[in-house]
């Protein structure tokens, strides 16, 4: 049997099979990882961890659904691949997931890489061929045998990849750890290579597993980190339950809240008691809607992946529930953005939102996760951008002006241009209609056809903002050109009495 920490306890129907070794699978028995939720097609058993509010009175309706093949795999020689996670990033489709490789040391679970121009594949290693690994066990530590359960972001310049460490088959309370790197390829275990997230045991229970399966984002200013924790005080009676976690520090060693009845609260660190669990599940991935102003929750259900949403506070699910059907044996991996978002619409930002998952499904042979398969559909004709706030989905999006001009949306402001190959220039896409919400954002900024235009004696052109003296720098001598600016060479005396700005709304 493969050694991939296995979990404590696998439902299928009523029947509780024990299983024989720890990991990242806290609810599976051998042969394959299928987080003890359901059978082959994904027929649930668990009961609800914990009572969740209503779904509101706002349905969403949904098209386009789809399917692949198979888009990635380990090789010949990985019996089992699952748990992604996927960031799109300049238009490529980057999976970190969850193998083991014969090859790569110690033996035990590894996190591969492949990457695909689609998310339907096929995915393979930079260059071609197979998938990479790029993390396996220390050897040493919380993670000595078994790196699983990836989840990975980008903020600024640097990748933080979250994963679920255990140190050997038996090393119940597996627990969260960190690395970071500059490429998404080589990893640099961060926090001293010591666990960030340890179970809590809140309370004792058949399913030991512990803590594992992070998933984070990052918004506002903060990493939001959703996790299982079988040894939580809210976890269902099988240990089934996520639990978040939020902080303005990467390794939330510092500064943490945790996610309570009444919303977030301090806690003294990152193994408080665990008092609220968000949805009841193994393997979740949590993402965040900009249009909708809304985490959402992908988790496995009868129906297929299920999106639950909650509002910010995770005091209310304002919209209802969406299934992207098909089967399944692990959890789901959302395609995200570096940040952790669900991406944004060009085709309509405000009204339609695509939602893609990889997740593994079975391919026969010993009813192993060894497939990994693409799904989706997308909301349409959704209430979107309703708050300024929701507004931030329009960024960087230009629409139609009421001053005959057109109105590019940066920061939740509004610059009006008049000429329109400038627009074209600065914008991710003009739109043909004026979402209701532009209308209460407010003009910072103007550019008129012709604004003036100066040039430092050291070749450094900006073109002039209005009368308060702002000069803009980015790709200026471009941006004048198309605006049909004249640059006029000027003293250092006159260029040093600008403020020179290169993000034009600061």
């Amino acid at each position: 049997m493969p050694s991939s920490y296995r979990g404590a306890v696998r439902l299928l129907g009523f029947l509780v099979v024990v299983g024989v070794v720890a990991g990242c699978s806290p609810g599976v028995a051998e042969p394959g990882p299928d987080s003890g939720k359901a059978g082959p097609t994904g027929t649930s058993a668990s009961p609800p961890a914990v009572a969740t509010p209503e779904p509101a009175s706002v349905v969403l309706t949904t098209d386009r659904d789809r399917r692949s093949g198979i888009v990635a795999d380990g090789g010949g020689d990985s019996p089992y691949n699952y748990g992604p996670t996927v960031l799109l990033e300049n238009g490529r489709y980057r999976m970190w997931w969850c193998s083991q490789l014969g090859y790569a040391a110690p033996a035990g679970d590894d996190l591969l890489y492949a990457e695909s121009t689609s998310p339907d594949g096929p995915f393979s290693a930079p260059g071609g061929g197979s998938a990479i690994p790029v993390l396996s066990g220390s050897t040493s530590g919380f993670d000595g045998k078994h790196t699983c359960d990836p989840s990975v972001i980008k903020v600024g310049p640097t990748y933080y990849l979250y994963y679920t460490g255990a140190a050997g088959e038996h090393a119940h309370g597996n627990a969260i750890g960190v690395a970071t790197s500059t490429d998404g390829l080589t990893w640099a275990r961060a926090a001293d290579g010591k666990p960030i997230v340890s179970p809590s045991y809140d309370t004792t229970r058949e399913n030991t597993y512990g803590a594992g399966q992070p998933s984070v984002l990052y918004l506002d200013g903060w990493f939001y980190l959703m996790f299982t924790d079988t040894t939580g005080k809210a976890a269902g009676w099988n240990g089934a339950g996520q639990f978040v976690l939020r902080s303005k520090v990467a390794t939330f060693l510092t500064g943490v809240e945790a996610l309570g009845p009444n919303g977030f609260h301090k806690v003294e660190d990152a193994h408080s008691t665990r008092e609220r669990s968000v949805v009841d599940a193994f393997s979740a991935d949590l993402s965040f809607v900009p249009a909708l102003d809304a985490f959402v929750i992908a988790h496995e259900t009868e129906q297929g992946t299920t999106l639950t949403f909650w509002n910010r506070d995770f005091t209310a699910e304002p919209y209802g529930r969406v299934h992207v059907a098909g089967p399944w044996r692990e959890g789901p991996g959302l395609v995200r953005t570096p940040h952790g978002l669900v991406p944004v619409s060009d085709e309509d930002p405000c009204g339609r939102i695509a939602f893609d998952v990889v997740r593994a499904t079975v391919d026969g042979r010993a009813g192993a996760p060894t497939d990994l398969t693409h799904f989706g559909l997308d909301v349409a004709e959704a209430p979107g951008c309703a708050t300024t706030r929701a507004a931030a989905a329009l960024e960087g999006f230009a629409v139609p002006s009421p001053e005959n001009t057109v109105d590019l949306v940066l920061k939740g402001q509004v610059v009006r241009i008049e000429r329109r190959s400038v627009t074209d220039r600065l914008a991710t896409k003009v739109l043909d209609h004026r979402p209701a919400i532009v209308d209460k954002l407010p003009v910072k900024a103007r550019i008129p056809a012709g604004a003036k235009a100066v040039r430092s004696p050291d070749g450094t052109v900006g073109l002039v903002l209005g009368d308060d003296k702002k000069v803009w720098l980015v790709d200026a001598e471009e941006i004048a050109a198309l605006n049909g600016s004249t640059v006029t060479a000027v003293s250092k005396q006159t260029w040093d009495g600008y403020q020179p700005v290169r993000d034009l709304l600061r």
